[in-house]
């Protein structure tokens, strides 16, 4: 994975042993991400499937794009669609992605880069593979969470962040075996480049084999991790989890993640996304691109949408700029 990482980790700011009397949050469940197609057919695991949205909250839905090798002439996106009432968290971990929108916000992320869409009051979205990727083909791996907006925010302006992965804050567990890349949010008090209208943290950790880390972890945050890759066990009962499996995780102060101590050659580490918010506690609407609080609401986007007050499909393509 070529997400952002360092020759030395021992040279990174260390995160906090739990202090005495911490507790650990349990696990409150595993489920394993049923795979299906998005867009024009690309590959997905669908994460949050089967888990209730009382756990999720903030969190709406959450889709593992790959690990896919793609030959010449597969690399596909999905064609342009609405979103409104929410936000989108887009990272790519291998491979490269181009977004565009109807506000003429757009760009093209790679390698650890995120892209953070506030779609807000509404618009149109395009997402894809650049043409020389459609010519060549090649490895794409990456993730895209969807995170509520409470009902005073849901028809905020939309809004673009372009997170570059040497952007990130890298910490290290105590004893140097898991290196943590917090995007968003923060950790024991690092914060991440991401700024987000719900609080949530959002952290890439790779854990070596054999290496057990204890994460401190706001009490008011619920809490959960998603396997990318590898295999390992979740909290103090050492419950197993895999690549394609996301754990949801009780109350407490700390979350505590293990990597088996054999991996798999092509996954040598455990790969997780960790990800936690304050509840918003509110009620849900969600139908397709939209996540509003009533139906009345829904309805109202969808006949916004027809009549095209999210905006309008650009004559030209965007270009998109590189970021690197």
């Amino acid at each position: 994975m070529p997400a952002i990482t360092v020759s030395n980790i021992l040279t990174l700011p260390r995160v906090s042993v739990p202090e005495p009397g911490a507790q650990p949050r349990s696990v409150r469940s595993v489920t394993t991400a049923p795979q299906g197609f998005e867009g024009e057919g690309f590959p997905v695991r669908r994460a949050f499937a089967g888990v209730s949205m009382a756990d999720l909250d903030p969190f709406i839905h959450m889709d593992q794009m790959g690990e896919v090798e793609y030959a010449p002439g597969e690399p596909k996106g999905t064609p342009w669609h609405p979103h409104r009432g929410f936000e989108t968290v887009t990272y790519i971990i291998d491979g490269i992605f181009e977004h565009q929108d109807s506000t003429g916000g757009g760009g093209r992320i790679t390698d650890g880069d995120t892209q953070w869409m506030t779609a807000g009051s509404g618009l149109l979205h395009i997402e894809k593979p650049p043409e020389s990727l459609v010519v060549s083909g090649g490895l794409f791996h990456g993730l895209q969470l969807w995170v509520n907006l409470p009902s005073t925010m849901k028809m905020t302006d939309p809004r673009y962040q372009d997170i570059r992965a040497k952007e990130v804050s890298l910490l290290s567990s105590p004893d140097g075996g898991a290196l943590l890349r917090v995007i968003a949010g923060e950790l024991d008090g690092h914060e991440g480049p991401g700024i987000t209208h719900t609080p949530i943290s959002v952290i890439h950790a790779t854990v070596a084999p054999g290496a057990r880390v204890q994460l401190p972890w706001r009490k008011d945050f619920n809490a959960l991790v998603y396997v990318l890759s590898g295999r390992g066990s979740v909290g103090a009962e050492r419950r197993p989890i895999e690549m394609g499996q996301l754990a949801v995780f009780g109350p407490g102060d700390v979350i505590e993640v293990a990597a088996d101590d054999n991996q798999e050659s092509r996954s040598p580490s455990l790969e997780l996304y960790i990800m936690g918010g304050r509840p918003i506690g509110e009620p849900v609407a969600a139908y397709g691109p939209f996540v509003m609080n009533t139906r009345e609401e829904l309805a109202t986007a969808f006949e916004d949408f027809q009549a095209g007050r999210l905006g309008t499909i650009p004559a030209e393509p965007h270009p998109g700029h590189d970021v690197l």
